[in-house]
């Protein structure tokens, strides 16, 4: 696969608490060099990189993160912000509780509620997958296909697993023809890179795969 083809699908990521403006600003940067997909920033800095980037490689920026159980009306309230500050498009956290209470229609109602705070945004809903089980990630894909949203998404790398080829295969068989599927967290090679998208991830999160690029593909 041709290298400017996969990086074209990263959304080139820093979302450490102690992620500083110095580094946010080298995101970007790469971000701009490397024509990625988007770069994926904590919401404090979207305002600044917006400006910073003017529009040469689209900001993201996530929402209930890292554990999604904010009420719906702060995740509005956030990807309202987001977007008044420039962001281009929204990684939101599902309510993992409401999954696990099989509340898949407040779920449901939640997704379409922050779908509309984003004002046209691209919209990914992160599901959590390494803490689901598989008839709750098939429900998930239905409950992301129903909602409008434009992607569902593994991980938000914060908890115990990323993405896993088993995932995004599984997801690939159940999300409607529109959603397209984002895979996040330990992504570490061009090969894994390469393997997520045969299988259907139309998205990257990853801060590694530009760091490679950037080390001549040795691992930094």
């Amino acid at each position: 696969m041709d290298l400017q083809e996969i990086l074209s699908k990263v959304d080139h990521t820093l979302l450490a608490p102690t992620a500083t403006w110095d580094e946010i600003r080298q995101i970007c940067d790469d971000g701009i060099r490397y024509h990625t997909a988007s770069v994926c920033i904590p919401a404090a800095y979207v305002a600044r990189a917006s400006r910073y980037a003017q529009g040469r490689v689209p900001v993201c920026t996530v929402i209930g993160f890292p554990n999604g159980y904010d009420t719906t009306a702060a995740k509005v309230f956030e990807a309202q912000d987001a977007v008044r500050n420039g962001a281009d498009e929204i990684d939101m956290v599902v309510n993992l509780g409401y999954v696990k209470d099989g509340l898949f229609d407040k779920v449901l109602d939640e997704i379409r509620q922050v779908k509309n705070a984003c004002g046209g945004r691209i919209l990914k809903v992160i599901v959590e997958a390494c803490l689901l089980t598989r008839e709750e990630k098939i429900r998930m894909c239905e409950v992301v296909t129903e909602s409008g949203a434009d992607f569902i998404k593994t991980s938000t790398g914060f908890s115990t697993g990323g993405a896993t080829f088993e995932d995004v295969a599984l997801f690939a068989r159940h999300v409607g023809k529109r959603v397209r599927i984002k895979a996040a967290g330990g992504i570490k090679t061009l090969g894994d890179a390469e393997k997520f998208i045969a299988l259907g991830a139309g998205r990257l999160g990853t801060s590694r795969i530009v760091k490679l690029v950037k080390n001549g593909g040795k691992q930094p």
